[in-house]
């Protein structure tokens, strides 16, 4: 295996979630139905990780933001699902796995994206 892509975003919880409230329609353009059900912190962590799935992908021109969904395993790891135009990018670059990290603390929540052969 060999790495194709890596990404990292940090996102401020308090002013996203500023920018949820000042933007009618946003959370139904970034968010799946089931993301959007998630507290603040959570949805800025899935923010974060689509930001950074974007920049491993190398910022693809038409990406919708629902085709990365952050879902979580029965022992709350979480994993991204790629549909649609995520994973026709992917699929151009050869990708077979993607490894997802989040976090949030300190009013910051982060993401991290590796993308492999």
């Amino acid at each position: 295996m060999a790495v194709i892509g890596v990404g990292i975003d940090v996102v401020d919880i308090e002013r996203f979630g500023e920018s949820l409230e000042r933007t009618p329609g946003l959370s139904a353009r970034l968010f799946t139905p089931a993301e959007a059900a998630r507290p603040l912190a959570s949805l800025a962590a899935r923010f974060a990780a689509k930001e950074a799935v974007a920049k491993a992908l190398g910022a693809p021109v038409g990406m919708s933001w629902q085709d990365a969904e952050v879902v979580n395993e029965a022992s709350g790891r979480p994993l991204l699902e790629i549909r649609g135009s995520v994973a026709a990018r992917a699929a151009e670059l050869g990708v077979a796995s993607v490894h997802l990290s989040l976090s949030h603390d300190a009013g910051i929540a982060s993401a991290v994206v590796v993308l492999e052969s």
